[in-house]
């Protein structure tokens, strides 16, 4: 299938600036596993945008960006607290469980943001030997519907958790789309409110492979460089980790191409408003759009754009824009919609 679809960022290609940089890094021998001139200017990079104090560690995917930041600040007794639609709940296979040894309770949630108040729910039986005992707030930034923490939202879970001796990690796999929607640098909305680690993706948003590690709490990382290699996500040709983020932080290109992935989701979002038997269910605050469709069209649909189901008791359609979606992209997907509903007399 040549045809762009709207499944998941992930599928989209490589952008030409991170090839060009890949290629860059390419040219000459390096010092292998993170020792080389790029992966110090990548880590540079990093504390520009997140401050001096933040350490970084580069990792091959985003499940393991999450899982090695939740066991810094954890130890198999303790529990990690987070929504139901998490990633870390149901999208990575039972690893932070496996791997961290902690268990994860659950907050319910319709918009995909948790609140102190469902949070607070969890936090019983401390010093209790028979209970798991909560240490870390995980939250997705943006969350898996879709939707923006604001940064009271974000400084009001950090000011609870810190208060209740626990720690705030950031799922941030499209940190970018989120630095883009509040229009904030990224220390803004994270080690400014009180954020204490967070996994920085990039794959998303046109890099090939690598994610970020980012301890924001110097307490943390102590030791972080013998998990990591336990963990098999220590590279030797790091640089090629390095040289993509690099040119992903360089002038704020990673927001502006976020931000491109956003406003093709906006155009979405008010083309398909203009058909009435289809339904927006989240805002739309990022590069996803969630929708009711009509389930005549769900089968030919998919066969002509590719897309998943959200929910496939009441066919709620997630749609995903990503940095190479073009507004023509939009218009002859939802032209095809119209014309199905049309053809299907619904």
């Amino acid at each position: 299938m040549n045809k762009k679809g709207f499944a998941s960022d992930n599928n989209s290609g490589v952008h030409p600036y991170i090839l060009a940089a890949i290629e860059d890094a390419n040219k000459y021998h390096a010092i292998a596993y993170g020792d080389d001139d790029f992966t110090k200017k990548a880590k540079q990079k990093f504390k520009q945008h997140f401050g001096t104090s933040a350490e970084v560690f580069f990792v091959f995917n985003g499940t393991a960006a999450n899982v090695l930041s939740l066991k810094a600040a954890t130890r198999q007794h303790n529990a990690i607290i987070c929504s139901e639609f998490a990633h870390i709940n149901v999208d990575e296979c039972g690893a932070p469980e496996r791997f961290t040894g902690c268990k994860l309770l659950i907050c319910p949630t319709k918009n995909g943001k948790i609140t102190v108040d469902e949070i607070e729910k969890h936090l019983h039986g401390t010093g209790f030997q028979h209970h798991a005992q909560p240490k870390i707030i995980s939250v997705s930034q943006p969350n898996e519907l879709g939707t923006v923490y604001s940064v009271n939202e974000i400084k009001t879970v950090a000011q609870f958790a810190h208060a209740n001796n626990l720690l705030l990690h950031v799922d941030g796999a499209r940190l970018a789309n989120a630095a883009a929607s509040l229009n904030l640098e990224f220390k803004e909305f994270t080690a400014d409110c009180g954020v204490d680690v967070l996994s920085f993706g990039g794959t998303k948003n046109g890099m090939m492979f690598g994610e970020a590690v980012i301890f924001l709490n110097p307490e943390l990382y102590e030791n972080f460089m013998y998990t990591r290699k336990q963990a098999m996500q220590l590279a030797s040709k790091m640089r090629f980790i390095a040289a993509q983020f690099i040119a992903y932080l360089n002038n704020n290109k990673c927001i502006e191409t976020a931000r491109h992935s956003n406003e093709m989701a906006k155009l979405l979002e008010t083309k398909i408003k203009e058909i009435p038997q289809i339904k927006i269910t989240q805002k739309v605050e990022s590069n996803a759009v969630f929708a009711l469709i009509p389930p005549e069209i769900y089968e030919d649909l998919q066969k002509e754009y590719f897309f998943y189901l959200w929910n496939e008791k009441n066919y709620e359609a997630r749609w995903m824009c990503s940095f190479d979606t073009t507004e023509d992209d939009i218009n002859k997907f939802v032209e095809l919609i119209k014309k199905m509903i049309q053809t299907k007399k619904y």
